[in-house]
């Protein structure tokens, strides 16, 4: 099967006429499936559905196409298909329609659609491999290989967020700090636990970049006065800014055991930005909860 080039939308999606019918989509569809959407200008429930089945027919990397058909300027196709209300979605396969819904429907089923219509979802499933092989590749340090891995998903899909999230993580890793915050931004106000955790490592490197290159003076402060508690949540900031998040975690559990209101609570809010950070399954957050628990409630 010959798929067109999903790099340019012309490929993919097109407006159709009477005219074109038999070429764009009866003749089309021998090659491929091909979506035809039945629509009008004046149409309030076309309106939704067509950006809807657009981005849906994008993300299908050219296993399908997609007509739109106004019905007010060409009747004769909707007549024949007995086109009664709008949108009306038809589909394609073999010169002969196949399946189809009316109105407007979810995302969800728009691609269930798409899926059953092109005989299953392979991308979604080299997507679901390179994000297993991106975080696994992160695990390992192995910042190439995950940039790799996360920039082929987002080739396929710009707006996944597990790759998004991914990718700045790989940025924050190897320094580049500006990037990271700008590769997150496309992920725009995402509440995913992975954009949650990127988004505590650029508050935690943030709030550490002052005192990063001073961890030896601080340590000498607090090895000299135990009870420098200002001097010790500098030292754990500076340890998380570097990426050592659990001495950070024990610095500043030694602050909430001597005095657990600390400045308003400083280093357990710091503990829960780290914790978030390092991500809520991971052994340190994990460790990290249970030890400051035990403190509070004993």
């Amino acid at each position: 099967m010959s798929f067109a080039d999903p790099a340019n939308p012309e490929d993919l999606i097109k407006e159709g006429s009477d005219a074109s019918f038999m070429t764009d989509v009866v003749e089309a569809s021998r090659r491929q499936p091909v979506i035809v959407d039945f629509w009008a200008p004046w149409c309030g429930p076309c309106r939704t559905l067509g950006p809807a089945l657009e981005k849906a027919v994008r993300a299908a990397r050219g296993a399908v196409k997609m007509i739109k058909i106004d019905v007010d300027r060409n009747p004769a196709y909707a007549g024949q298909l007995r086109v009664q209300s709008i949108p009306t979605v038809y589909a394609f396969v073999n010169g002969q329609p196949v399946d189809g819904f009316q109105g407007s429907i979810p995302e969800s089923q728009i691609k269930a659609f798409i899926d059953k219509l092109t005989g299953g979802s392979s991308a979604d499933t080299d997507m679901a491999q390179l994000l297993s092989l991106g975080a696994e590749s992160l695990g390992l340090q192995d910042w190439g290989g995950a940039a790799q891995a996360y920039a082929e998903v987002l080739a396929m899909d710009p707006e996944n967020i597990k790759a998004i999230a991914g990718l700045s993580r790989v940025y924050l890793a190897t320094g580049d700090a500006d990037q990271a915050r700008q590769t997150l931004a496309m992920a725009g106000d995402s509440q995913d636990p992975d954009v949650l955790s990127a988004r505590a490592q650029i508050r935690l490197l943030e709030a550490g970049a002052g005192a990063a290159g001073e961890t030896a003076t601080l340590r000498a402060k607090v090895a000299a006065d135990p009870a420098d508690h200002a001097s010790r949540f500098e030292l754990a900031r500076a340890l998380a800014s570097t990426g050592a998040l659990k001495a950070a975690v024990d610095e500043l559990l030694t602050i909430v055991q001597a005095d657990r209101e600390w400045n308003d609570q400083a280093a357990r809010r710091e503990l829960l930005t780290i914790f978030e950070a390092a991500g809520g399954g991971s052994d340190i957050a994990r460790d990290g909860r249970r030890r400051l628990s035990s403190i509070l409630f004993a």
